[in-house]
């Protein structure tokens, strides 16, 4: 997401960051580029005046002109502007309501919505320890209920017994009456959606919210519709009253339009943002941590927290002692190509580095993608035990052996053998100072660009 706006900007703020003092007219030019920079990423049009309007006059201002560094200057000036038009910081979903806390979840038909139950419910089970009651109240797209009911046993999660001809009303009020006799913390109501928006959805949402005091109303909206999306969110605060949104496929839209956009039109903040199809691709959404990522400056602490969440720290422990001793072997290599899969592949991991921007036409070059890492775990396993213990066993025959196995070419196993030897290299130079996360810190730049 945000890939294009992020490009445009990086060379719009290194051309300023690069004179060393700047006066009015270049100011008015760097707004006018960073205008159509805005309006190219899908921003709504009444936004982006406002934006522009906002920036240009603090960035014409005497603080800006006769700073040391002008050129930084307007970056924290834009940087600070975005992160308050996305509503300033991260806004928590609100467990603060007598159990069980109903949250209600609408959006249009093929928005990702009940998906996005299931992804809701595996966050509060896992982040906030809740139990967690969903229930399908579509009675009318078929096997809705059922596709809800599929989610909650593939992922351990709790779903509403189907009952044949239920109304949506009468189903909300056995689901609520079910949480309160299992004890239920959080229950989520996944509604019935539309092609388009209709009355007759609107009258059942209406009906719906009434039947029962309602904590959250959360929209799903597909970041990929753009501005579709921040109408089909205006429409559905003025008929029943939004307290955020999820915003859905964001990983699949270069834009990012309708993420600026939604907060100021709707005044609801974005919560949530899905990162994919799996059920725990659910990430709370953080405006400065975003806004970092526009401006090329990376969103490090996020990086961490995935980082945290997934290494399993006995296992990295491990790896630190065999690195401090140089025994780091291609098993140990399998490891961590495996914990990048698991954070979200290279696709994920490089978006969260700074600067990475600017070497995008860098990364297309060398084919970098999710499906190298899958290449060059597929290579590893094609080996013995005794080859990824002890590489240098690997002569001319048995490397035909292994590319031939894996489907690919002595040439790709030549270079992964490489960059084990480097990063073998590397990890015996930094001992057990990283604990493990020497990887994340300097292995992916080798595996990137050498």
């Amino acid at each position: 997401m945000f890939d294009g706006l992020s490009n445009r900007l990086g060379v719009i703020f290194d051309r300023l960051k690069g004179r060393g003092a700047l006066n009015e007219g270049d100011v008015n030019e760097a707004m006018r580029e960073i205008r159509i920079a805005l309006l190219e990423a899908d921003v709504a049009l009444p936004v982006v005046k406002q934006v522009i309007q906002d920036i240009k006059e603090k960035a014409v201002g005497q603080e800006v002109l006769k700073s040391i560094t002008p050129g930084q200057m307007v970056v924290k000036i834009v940087n600070d502007h975005l992160i308050q038009l996305l509503g300033g910081e991260a806004s928590p979903i609100n467990l603060n309501a007598p159990a069980p806390v109903v949250m209600m979840v609408v959006g249009l038909q093929g928005s990702g919505k009940t998906t996005s139950v299931a992804k809701l419910a595996k966050y509060l089970a896992q982040k906030e320890r809740k139990k967690v009651l969903m229930a399908s109240v579509d009675v009318y797209r078929p096997a809705a209920q059922e596709q809800l009911e599929i989610l909650a046993q593939q992922n351990s999660l709790l779903s509403l017994p189907i009952v044949a001809d239920q109304k949506p009303v009468d189903i909300v009020r056995r689901a609520y009456d079910q949480a309160k006799k299992s004890a239920v913390d959080v229950l989520i109501i996944d509604t019935a959606g539309r092609l388009h928006i209709d009355e007759q959805l609107m009258n059942e949402l209406k009906a719906i919210y009434a039947s029962m005091p309602i904590t959250e109303v959360l929209l799903v909206a597909d970041a990929m519709t753009g501005q579709d999306a921040v109408t089909m969110a205006k429409a559905f605060d003025e008929c029943i009253e939004l307290t955020g949104v999820i915003l859905t496929r964001v990983d699949g839209d270069a834009r990012g339009g309708a993420a600026l956009s939604m907060k100021v039109v709707t005044g609801r903040p974005i919560k949530f943002v899905g990162l994919g199809e799996k059920v725990d691709q659910l990430d709370v959404f953080h405006p400065d941590r975003i806004v970092s990522r526009i401006l090329g400056m990376g969103d490090v602490v996020s990086l961490v927290e995935k980082a945290a969440e997934m290494i399993d720290q006995e296992e990295a422990e491990q790896l630190a002692k065999k690195m401090s001793k140089g025994q780091f072997d291609l098993n140990d290599l399998a490891k961590q190509l495996q914990q990048v899969s698991k954070m979200g592949g290279l696709s994920g991991l490089i978006n969260f580095l700074p600067g990475i921007s600017k070497f995008q036409d860098k990364i297309k070059e060398s084919g970098i993608d999710d499906r190298m890492v899958a290449r060059q775990l597929a290579l590893i396993r094609s080996m013995t035990p005794q080859e990824r213990r002890n590489p240098k066993l690997l002569n001319a025959s048995r490397k035909r052996r292994i590319a031939s196995g894996a489907g690919m070419l002595v040439q790709d196993l030549n270079r992964l053998l490489k960059q084990f030897q480097d990063m073998a290299t590397l990890m015996k130079k930094m001992g057990g100072m990283g604990k493990g996360k020497g990887f994340l810190k300097n292995g992916l730049n080798n595996l990137l660009f050498r």
